[in-house]
């Protein structure tokens, strides 16, 4: 096995050009395990750590607030995260901005896994368990991909998986940076497991409100062959909550709200959790993410009053 450490962004898109087989390794936190056990044995390994351009964020297009506006507004322009930024990072300097998937993050692993596990190698293993993926589907996130050969291009979230451990990156791209909005309104992140973290999703779910838009996001994982969201629920919920009077989430709505979740996925029977336990754990999930939201933005509204 062949063992490459570019320097530079430069030449790490030069050796994926020359070597498309050599496996990409940034926190090595999936990829080193998958070697330790002989599940997987690449021809090469690219070693992206010293890359220094990778463990940067930067605001693009404004500057940003630190969380979102009690009015629903815009928080500010998009955030560009770099492959590289640990989980430990996200959640102490991009929590306000990205609370969903700072929740989410705060569930991987031991606090020595969140210090070198990535939201890029995260995409990178293209999981449906993965659970950056749920936030990042429901706030909107693109992927930036870049090769030598053909330069940048933005992957939607939502076409980045697409199959069990499979994505849209072409043999020569490696993942810059992905990109999110700064939440606009409440995000909230809740996953299933025999305990709270360090531990496989047996199914996770993720809500955004984007007020200013008046509708909300969502986002689904390990309850199908590629995490996805649940547009029909989505559809119907954005259309019944308050937005103008912050009144209270009907509980018949909630109610419905969970089904269209649980109806959007199609899992499968495996040593974790049945099928039918999963559609029902998704509408649990989905009744209480949406209350909690629905909540917090209520009472961003009375204190902005």
């Amino acid at each position: 096995m062949d063992f490459l450490r570019p320097a530079t962004w430069a030449d790490a898109l030069a050796a994926k050009a020359e070597r498309p087989d050599a496996l990409p390794l940034q926190g090595g936190t999936d990829v080193m395990v998958e070697l330790n056990f002989a599940a997987r044995r690449p021809a090469a390994l690219l070693d992206l750590t010293r890359v220094r351009d990778l463990a940067e964020w930067d605001t693009v297009d404004g500057d940003t607030a630190d969380g979102y506006t009690a009015d629903g507004g815009t928080a500010g322009g998009r955030l560009r995260v770099g492959a590289g930024v640990t989980y430990t990072r996200l959640i102490e300097e991009l929590g306000g901005r990205l609370p969903g998937l700072a929740q989410a993050s705060r569930t991987v692993g031991s606090p020595q896994i969140r210090n070198r596990g990535t939201v890029g190698g995260n995409l990178g293993a293209a999981s449906p368990a993965g659970d950056a993926h749920p936030p990042l589907l429901a706030c909107g996130a693109e992927v930036e991909a870049e090769s030598a050969a053909r330069g940048v291009r933005m992957i939607p979230a939502a076409d980045f998986c697409t199959g069990v451990k499979r994505s849209a990156l072409e043999p020569d791209e490696l993942i810059r940076a992905f990109w999110a909005p700064p939440a606009s309104g409440p995000q909230y992140f809740a996953k299933i497991g025999p305990r709270n973290a360090m531990v496989i999703a047996v199914c996770s779910f993720a809500v955004a409100l984007h007020p200013a838009e008046r509708r909300a996001g969502t986002g689904l994982g390990s309850a199908a062959p590629t995490p996805r969201r649940a547009t029909a629920a989505e559809e119907f919920i954005s259309g019944e909550l308050d937005w103008a009077g912050r009144g209270p989430l009907a509980e018949a709505a909630a109610r419905r709200f969970g089904e269209l979740v649980a109806d959007a996925s199609s899992p499968i029977d495996d040593v974790r959790g049945t099928g039918d336990y999963r559609r029902h754990s998704l509408a649990v999930l989905a009744r209480r993410t949406l209350t909690w939201a629905w909540n917090d933005h209520r009472n961003a509204g009375r204190r902005a009053s």
